[in-house]
């Protein structure tokens, strides 16, 4: 009898196993198709669209549309990481010439102003010592001082991204499709600039350092309307002018730079102390 009772509580217990088994099998397949359904595809967003505008009047005149990338021309400002490079451009080419003296500098002092004992003084062995009134100047700046250092890589990277996002937000970004102008008067620029609202001072960036002969001579007498090429684009420049106006092969190649810079794969060599 005890054998039977054995017996049948084991069937009990492996077919209890068996249903806790399915349950719970059941629940896994159950969540698991749950969380498909909560899983969603990140949202895409579109490119940034602007107007590409006309030169060779003063009236504005829309030629088109340009689609920028987002990652280039829509990414979220870093204020401190344009902070440090405005720091970075202002000091690495400053150099202090504030120079102090020190004791073997300055003039006289060449003798023992008094015997070592017998007179009841101080022991010195030169008046022109760093405690004489009129002596020479302990741990003074010693000229040429250099302030030069060299920012990460990547830091002046997301400064320019930054900046040229900031800029394009504040609709100070336009895209021109050449920088050819009919005149080389500077008042065509003058009046051009006052009708399109663009600020007291402009800077045109283009790809080529060769740039259309109107343009440059007519922005030579113009203190506030600066010409640049593509390889010289910084940030000091682009917050030191109000309106940034590059031509549609210019904003499409800091496009491409940009992002050739912003998805590199040897990140880590690039961001190894410098050395000068």
């Amino acid at each position: 009898m005890f054998q039977i009772l054995r017996k049948s509580a084991g069937n009990l217990c492996a077919l209890r196993v068996q249903l806790i088994g399915a349950s719970s099998s059941g629940q896994c397949r159950a969540l698991t198709q749950q969380q498909q359904q909560v899983i969603e595809l990140p949202e895409v967003r579109p490119p940034r669209a602007v107007w590409i505008e006309n030169l060779d009047t003063v009236e504005e005149r829309k030629l088109g549309i340009q689609e920028l990338s987002n990652e280039v021309f829509g990414a979220t400002p870093r204020i401190d990481i344009v902070h440090q490079n405005v720091e970075w451009q202002r000091k690495y080419r400053y150099v202090s010439f504030a120079h102090a003296k020190t004791r073997n500098e300055v003039r006289g002092g060449g003798r023992k102003p008094w015997p070592q004992k017998g007179l009841g003084k101080a022991r010195h062995g030169s008046i022109r010592s760093p405690l004489w009134r009129g002596g020479g100047i302990a741990h003074g700046p010693r000229s040429p001082t250099t302030h030069f250092y060299m920012l990460p890589f990547f830091n002046r990277v997301l400064g320019l991204v930054s900046t040229l996002s900031i800029k394009l937000a504040q609709d100070d970004l336009h895209i021109v499709d050449s920088l050819d102008i009919p005149t080389d008067d500077p008042q065509f620029l003058r009046d051009l600039v006052q009708e399109r609202a663009w600020g007291p001072s402009v800077l045109f960036v283009d790809s080529s350092d060769l740039m259309p002969r109107n343009i440059t001579a007519g922005t030579e007498s113009i203190d506030h309307v600066n010409l640049m090429p593509v390889y010289g684009l910084n940030v000091y420049s682009m917050l030191k002018h109000n309106t940034l106006v590059l031509t549609r092969e210019a904003a499409e190649e800091i496009e491409a730079k940009l992002s050739e810079q912003l998805h590199r794969n040897d990140a880590r060599s690039l961001m190894t102390k410098f050395k000068q």
